[in-house]
């Protein structure tokens, strides 16, 4: 069984497993899969998610089985592509949660971060010295340009990105598949961060939703997966042919060759300046206590003992 206070190792890939129109029961310590082609075990204890897909049903002892292995449940769309809800994984420890909230009230730190989350799409560019509004200029550029080269390459007749929720049956195809394809991404994108700990509405650039970490961190691969994936789909739509069906083969692929989980505990560890895998420490099995004048304090203990000063 794993440690439960240690946090994921940032420094490797989410380890993780999706399944399908199968029946989950407890086999031991571990669980098994049945399915029409035969009972699959799985190894729960060397995973950190598991994302259950439609057709999926699992039983009371498979689940507990699954959290007792520190493993985190996610019920998903198909092949993760949107996120339903969670049950808690591995990531007792509260650490990521804890950078991620003192970076984002913080001014000074809020701005570091959210220039960083800019600055690790331009790689290949010197950003020393701009401001967050430079960077966001650039970043306006970098995709309109994605927009053209994508219309460009594919034939597809691109006029600008428009969104309106009420008004979706107004919009383009272009436009409807982008919506559709960005939608996929922030399903897979919710499910990394919440099984890496952090929380999904504390974000550094969008600010003042419940998803507003995932839109950041979302943000980071669109150029890369979902602008050239919903172009092509546009592109090769015909009369007849399921154009949701079409998007979801078109991102599957994508997300898959741009290995967007394993990247995305890389690249928030890197933005939120995380320490070393090495250096991190991964809690006392009780937990601390806040204090004004010793910034934390012992738990588990009972302080009656101690003398109260006013």
């Amino acid at each position: 069984m794993k440690n439960l206070q240690e946090l994921p190792k940032l420094g490797d890939s989410i380890s993780y497993l999706y399944l399908e129109h199968a029946v989950i029961e407890q086999n031991d310590t571990a669980i098994v899969a049945i399915q029409k082609a035969g009972r699959t075990p799985i190894p729960i204890a060397a995973m950190t998610c598991l994302l259950l897909g439609p057709g999926t049903s699992v039983t009371h002892a498979a689940i507990r089985a699954i959290c007792e292995n520190g493993c985190m449940a996610i019920w998903c769309g198909e092949h993760g592509e949107r996120f339903y809800a969670a049950g808690i994984g591995e990531t007792r420890s509260a650490k990521n949660l804890l950078i991620q909230a003192k970076a984002c009230m913080d001014q000074e730190r809020h701005l570091e971060t959210a220039k960083r989350m800019y600055q690790i799409r331009f790689s290949k560019m010197k950003t020393d010295g701009l401001t967050l509004q430079q960077l966001r200029g650039m970043e306006g550029i970098r995709v309109r340009k994605a927009y053209e080269l994508a219309a460009k390459t594919t034939g597809v007749r691109w006029k600008k990105r428009s969104y309106k929720g009420e008004e979706w049956d107004q919009a383009d195809p272009i436009n409807q598949a982008l919506s559709e394809a960005n939608a996929l991404l922030y399903g897979l994108c919710h499910a990394a961060v919440v099984s890496l700990g952090y929380s999904p509405g504390l974000g550094f650039i969008h600010m003042g939703k419940q998803l507003s970490f995932v839109y950041d961190v979302a943000d980071l691969y669109k150029v890369e997966t979902t602008i050239p994936a919903a172009f092509e789909a546009v592109r090769e739509l015909t009369s007849g042919n399921d154009q949701k069906k079409l998007i979801r083969m078109k991102c599957r692929a994508y997300f898959a060759n741009a290995h967007i989980l394993s990247r995305i505990a890389r690249d928030l560890t890197w933005i939120l300046q995380e320490e070393s895998e090495e250096e991190q420490d991964n809690g006392a099995r009780v937990g601390t206590l806040w204090d004004d004048k010793m910034d934390t304090a012992s738990g588990g203990k009972n302080y009656a003992g101690n003398e109260v000063t006013k």
